[in-house]
């Protein structure tokens, strides 16, 4: 068992000045721990965190939120993995849940000029992550022809049970067609926080949560149950980053009419505004929806059901997870799934982004501009989000 060092308060302090300047998305992310945890407090070496960043990247959910939990976990407890989270998210949660009320607070026209704007930003972002991963992960034709397939598969078929099956379908295809090389060499012990029967405890409750959502959905006529088991399963089935919960949430919440498809895109736009993880989403979604009585208690409560998964996935898995990774077929199945990944969200790009946000030779020349801007030029996400904001309101 390993000997924590650091009290939850501490590690809660040091995330939440990182939560209020780590600007960049996810790989910003991890650069920003790298310095902070392996150059300059030194809380465990190069290679741990590479193994670190390797684990969270196998797992459905936000992989630097998920590192910034493990660190949290390993220095802490479990007790300081929920507090590096709480810290990491809560400066970009307060901002979006303020956005969300000033929105909502904003006189009709106005709310349109903005909403707009912002929705621009989100064809932007969208496209590069799209070009990122593309690049990244369907580097030859079998990837990219996976890709291709579930992108089609996901236009032709735009449902929630459509992504599930395109994802299944690319890992199976992934673990026969697709090779990688053998890991062995790469592995590295590390000690683990908790005990093999602890991380067993955590599975287990996880596929409990799982199936309990999913027949309580079916069975109960209750609106806070089919929002819980909308973030829950969300959360339990993104892979490839925080942009994927778009397709995934957009395909729940707008196609139930929970959120309009405008404030949906607007909320998203604004996230890209604002320091820490893209799944702070949820909780600007929680309170736009407003189903309880406080939209901050609304707000915390979806960010919370679509965090839950993670925080059980790291907190059983992490012990098993050295013997785990040496398999080349996991590695295989991991590479399928990431192609559909990528397909699923070149399919949001045209649908709802696209199809939303560019009505005009006007707004197709600003979403190139920011393209170009944030993909070339390495802008900053909020100056693209300021101009858009100035697009839409003034324009």
């Amino acid at each position: 068992m390993r000997k924590f060092k650091d009290t939850p308060f501490s590690i809660f302090l040091i995330f939440l000045r990182l939560g209020c300047t780590s600007f960049g998305g996810p790989v910003a992310h991890l650069g920003y721990f790298r310095d902070e945890f392996v150059h300059r407090r030194k809380w465990l070496d190069e290679q741990t965190y590479a193994d670190l960043i390797a684990f969270c990247q196998f797992l459905p959910g936000p992989a630097s939120s998920q590192v910034g939990i493990s660190l949290g976990l390993y220095r802490g407890g479990i007790w300081g993995g929920l507090m590096s989270w709480l810290g990491f998210c809560l400066p970009s949660v307060i901002a979006l849940i303020l956005f969300a009320k000033g929105v909502a607070s904003l006189n009709e026209s106005t709310t349109i000029k903005l909403i707009h704007g912002l929705k621009v930003v989100a064809v932007a972002v969208v496209a590069k992550a799209v070009w990122s991963m593309a690049v990244k992960l369907c580097f030859e034709k079998v990837r990219l022809t996976l890709m291709c397939a579930a992108c089609i598969t996901a236009l032709l078929f735009p449902h929630f049970s459509s992504q599930i099956l395109i994802m299944i379908g690319s890992s199976i295809f992934g673990i026969f067609l697709l090779k990688v090389d053998n890991l062995d060499n790469q592995i590295r012990k590390s000690t683990p926080v908790h005990s093999y029967r602890m991380g067993l405890f955590f599975l287990i409750l996880f596929l409990i949560l799982v199936i309990g959502f999913v027949w309580f959905q079916q069975s109960v006529d209750s609106i806070y149950l089919v929002i819980s088991s909308i973030f829950f399963k969300v959360g339990a089935l993104v892979f490839g980053g925080g942009h994927v919960v778009l397709p995934l949430l957009s395909s729940e919440l707008i196609v139930r009419d929970l959120i309009h498809q405008d404030l949906f895109m607007a909320g998203y736009g604004a996230t890209q505004a604002v320091p820490g993880p893209l799944f702070t989403f949820a909780a600007y979604l929680g309170a736009s929806m407003g189903h309880f009585k406080s939209i901050w208690l609304s707000g915390f409560f979806c960010l919370t059901l679509i965090y839950l998964p993670s925080f059980l996935l790291i907190y059983g898995g992490l012990p098993f997870w050295e013997k785990l990774r040496s398999h080349t077929k996991v590695q295989s199945l991991l590479s399928g799934l990431n192609a559909a990944v990528v397909g699923l969200l070149l399919a949001a790009l045209y649908n709802p982004v696209w199809t939303g946000a560019i009505h005009s030779a006007k707004d197709f020349s600003l979403a190139l501009s920011c393209f170009i801007l944030l993909m070339f030029w390495k802008c900053p996400p909020w100056i693209i989000v300021l101009i858009c904001a100035f697009y839409g309101w003034f324009i």
